[in-house]
């Protein structure tokens, strides 16, 4: 895949960051290990996992806020609410199915990703943000469905 000359000096990682990956995937392929800048290849490997973990924190921290307003602004609903609704959920569907090992991730941060919401629910609803539980009034498989919306506040 990357045809590069290989008999040149492997670029340093700070000076060339995308030349630098294409030269260390050719050395992989190439199996030229003792070449490989190891120490940047791992972290780069290991920076992977944490920005796919991210992904997930910062989905779970804008999909409650969405939720909320669609449960105590009802009259306020649209498609285009809807529609963001489903793009945090997405992403976070595509990540879980091409990381399995992820999967109990969304559980354990919903409720830290939940106290981080409120506020933000708050500041778009206009509404005060004692109105809105203090603990996460939705499931993980609630907030992770594609298809579920809340019920407005007070019809549950």
């Amino acid at each position: 895949m990357n045809k590069l000359d290989r008999r040149l000096k492997v670029t340093d990682y700070e000076a060339d960051y995308a030349l630098w990956c294409a030269e260390q995937g050719a050395l992989l392929r190439e199996g030229r290990f003792d070449a490989l800048d190891r120490e940047n290849l791992a972290e780069e490997i290991e920076s992977l996992e944490r920005s796919e973990r991210y992904e997930i924190d910062s989905r779970l921290k804008v999909l409650p806020v969405h939720l909320l307003k669609w449960r105590f602004q009802p009259k306020a609903r649209s498609g285009s609410w809807k529609a963001s609704i489903r793009e945090q959920r997405q992403p976070i569907a595509r990540l879980l199915r091409d990381s399995p090992s992820l999967k109990q991730y969304p559980a354990e941060i919903l409720a830290a990703e939940y106290e981080l919401a409120m506020p933000n629910a708050a500041d778009e609803t206009g509404l005060p943000e004692e109105i809105f539980p203090p603990e996460c009034p939705f499931t993980i498989e609630q907030v992770l469905d594609q298809d579920w919306l809340p019920e407005a506040a007070g019809q549950e």
